[in-house]
């Protein structure tokens, strides 16, 4: 097993052994059985090893996609609390719109619709980076990607001049581009980046600029959670101006401004761009919802970022007005029409009578949209607001809609493909009898959101069948038999998508018909994955390359490598029981009833996955997040023993404290947002108003006295204002070997001094 022992032999060694023959016994050589037990017995222990690594790997994917697919949950309610500050936001200053406003309901600025918007903006002599000139030249995109490997920065007006043109020419682009390889020996088809500028490039040097003899699509992400998001988006957009006819961009779910404050590309801007950040993000919004939504590949290969439903129908897809969506996760608005009773009865007659001849599925089936309107008709609270973004007919994708503050679980109304509901129409209270009504259609607006949401959104599963994608909290999850139905009615052969990491970069379900590609390495921690993209030729056969960024990675073992990635998602996981303390402690008391400190594993297992929702092996992960006592039992509370919190407040209550460590990045976005001067201060008046009504939307029993005293203790200066930054750093989640470690170091380095 590679024991690195030298074969190199000297004289003296040589005649040593030839002396010790002549005076010894020879020396006997083992036999054949035995040597083949040794040979078992290692490649035992071999295999052994191997697996228990694979054990290690699969789990600490699972915990990274599972707190990942959370966030994205959390985001869905963070939006949801948007349009309720949407209602109920009162301007503070008086400066006009704030910019949750301008984000969530933007409206379009004069200054921006003018074609020479950027004209005004003045370019320092001191300014060192590329100078554009438009239309494009090969000389301007080379520039652009040097001054990006020099850590440039491109000047705001050749920005939004940039963005003004990409805005215009995609305006002239169908929803769905096609393409053909008669004309070109290759196309490059690349996963997300999320903003990973080394991977851009390494595609890039691996596999040539984007040019005539070499295009490209790239399939959606383009932003968010990398720290180079603009180079990314910039040069994606300068080679699409300066090749549109080969070089191809599909929108996904993160070209969208809600995500965008979210996972950091709001952030990145603003930081950036101080002056015009808010002119650059409108520009964005505007150009992210105009990107085209699938690509097709000689009639056969289809491309879109998530993924598709039961209700997909491309040809309608091609025709939404695919603009006024400026965000998947902004629901439109519900309206429930006054029904015109005849028409309706004629309607639900007409269907009765053809009732026979109608597939069971479609005929049982009730959709999230039609529950939640029965329920509004009949005064019953719903749990969570879905929408379907199927027809009436079927349930396929759902969303959490915002404006249900009352819900504090962002997930959406549990739904199965086994479940078949008895009634597909609409009980009205109708003078003294009830009568069954047909729900009304729903409205062009609202269908061709649900189309976009599904391609947006989804993701493939192994089962048959179309339903509700409860893991994110949006799309659908569609099966074997989804893909197949899709691919007959439109004549494809391939379903190419993205939206999901894959530890090599790209993966094949459904029989070989749809291809997962990823293209940013190193997703969730160094090492953690491969990136990876397609070529295809007129032969329409894939064929995959495989990378991964960073010099340090290569040089690990797989070992190391995987003990890298464990250690940041047990931390990760620990984080999360740590926010969620008080639901966690609750509910192991309700099996400790004689307050022993102690559960069994099962209870112990059931109690987390109960809470946390995160459909994780417990049992393998309970030897990392908890002690054992001597008889077998799991001293709870030891789950916390490893984590603690950062500068303490002492007027801050348990409860509230705990509100603050889970919203922690929602508190910090909305306090980013209205921090307009980025000053880092808020006053304290908006503090306690967003506060109010961040509480009152999650249904937090925060009394407001709590937070005005809350107030007044973080106004160290007693100036009206509200460092919030230092604030929210005390409701950090520290991990005490870390603090430890780190105090252990700048001891040391006191005591050198």
């Amino acid at each position: 097993m590679g024991c690195g022992t030298s074969a190199v032999v000297t004289e003296t060694q040589v005649k040593r052994v030839e002396e010790a023959e002549g005076t010894c016994e020879p020396v006997r050589n083992p036999s054949p059985a035995l040597t083949m037990k040794a040979a078992v017995l290692i490649q035992r222990w071999y295999r052994r090893y191997m697996a228990h690594l694979e054990m290690r790997r699969r789990y600490t994917w699972n915990i990274f996609q599972s707190i990942e697919y959370a966030g994205e949950q959390d985001q869905l309610q963070l939006s949801s609390f948007f349009s309720f500050m949407l209602d109920n936001f009162t301007q503070l200053n008086g400066n006009g719109p704030d910019l949750i406003s301008q984000l969530l309901d933007p409206v379009l600025d004069p200054w921006l619709g003018r074609e020479t918007c950027f004209s005004c903006i003045p370019v320092p002599d001191s300014y060192t980076g590329p100078r554009l000139t438009f239309p494009l030249s090969v000389s301007d995109t080379n520039a652009l990607l040097n001054a990006f490997k020099e850590q440039q920065t491109l000047h705001a007006k050749y920005l939004l001049q940039l963005l003004c043109e990409t805005k215009k020419l995609l305006r002239q682009m169908p929803n769905i581009v096609h393409l053909s390889t008669s004309y070109t020996k290759d196309i490059t088809i690349c996963g997300d980046l999320h903003g990973r500028l080394d991977d851009l490039l390494l595609i890039f040097y691996k596999n040539g600029l984007p040019s005539a003899e070499t295009p490209y699509v790239f399939n959606g992400d383009f932003v968010d959670r990398g720290k180079k998001s603009i180079e990314v988006v910039v040069l994606l957009f300068a080679y699409f101006l300066l090749y549109p006819d080969y070089m191809h961009l599909n929108r996904g779910n993160h070209e969208d401004h809600i995500m965008n404050l979210r996972y950091g590309f709001t952030k990145e801007v603003m930081q950036k761009y101080k002056t015009h950040g808010r002119e650059i993000l409108q520009l964005f919004q505007d150009v992210f919802s105009l990107l085209p939504l699938a690509t097709v590949i000689d009639g056969k290969i289809l491309i879109v970022h998530g993924g598709i439903s039961d209700q997909t129908d491309l040809d309608f897809l091609n025709s939404v007005e695919r603009h006024k969506v400026k965000s998947a996760l902004r629901l439109p608005r519900q309206s429930f029409e006054p029904l015109d009773l005849g028409q309706s009865y004629r309607q639900t007659k007409r269907l009765r009578s053809t009732d026979g001849s109608r597939p069971n599925s479609s005929r049982n089936q009730k959709t999230p949209n039609q529950r939640r309107r029965h329920c509004q008709l009949t005064h019953q609270d719903s749990a969570a607001s879905c929408s379907s973004s199927s027809s009436s007919s079927s349930s396929s994708s759902t969303l959490c809609s915002p404006r249900s503050p009352s819900s504090l679980s962002p997930r959406p109304c549990p739904s199965s493909p086994s479940i078949h509901f008895t009634v597909n129409s609409l009980q009205v209270p109708f003078l003294d009898s009830l009568s069954s009504l047909s729900p009304p259609s729903p409205p062009q607006y609202e269908r061709e959101w649900k189309q976009i949401v599904d391609i947006l959104w989804s993701d493939p599963k192994n089962q048959d069948g179309c339903y509700p994608n409860t893991f994110r909290g949006g799309g659908c999850y569609f099966g074997p038999d989804v893909t197949q139905r899709l691919m007959l009615q439109h004549g494809l052969q391939l379903l190419i998508r993205s939206h999901e990491c894959k530890q090599e970069g790209y993966e094949l379900c459904h029989g070989g018909r749809v291809i997962t590609i990823f293209s940013a390495s190193n997703y969730y921690e160094e090492g953690s994955n491969r990136g990876a993209y397609i070529k295809m030729g007129k032969d329409l056969i894939p064929r995959f390359y495989q990378y991964q960024v960073g010099r340090g990675t290569r040089k690990l073992t797989l070992t190391q490598r995987v003990r890298v990635a464990e250690s940041s998602a047990l931390k990760a996981l620990k984080e999360q029981l740590f926010t969620h303390r008080s639901e966690l402690m609750a509910a192991f008391k309700e099996f400790d009833h004689n307050n022993t400190g102690c559960v069994s594993v099962s209870e112990w297992a059931q109690v987390l996955e109960s809470v946390l929702r995160l459909d994780l092996p417990w049992r393998t992960l309970r030897p990392h997040l908890v002690r054992l006592t001597a008889e077998g039992a799991v001293e709870y509370e030891s789950c916390f023993e490893d984590m603690g919190s950062g500068t303490q407040l002492a007027q801050v209550t348990p409860n509230l404290a705990e509100t603050l460590f889970r919203y922690r990045t929602d508190i910090e976005i909305i306090f980013n947002i209205i921090d307009k001067d980025h000053s880092g201060l808020i006053s304290i008046e908006e503090f306690r108003q967003t506060w109010r009504l961040f509480s009152a939307h999650l249904g937090v029993d925060i009394n407001n006295q709590a937070i005005d005293d809350l107030a007044r203790s973080i106004d160290f200066n007693k100036d009206g204002s509200i460092d919030f930054t230092e604030f929210l750093e005390a409701f950090r989640v520290v991990h005490k070997l870390d603090k430890y470690q780190h105090q252990s170091r700048r001891d040391s380095n006191t005591e050198r001094l």
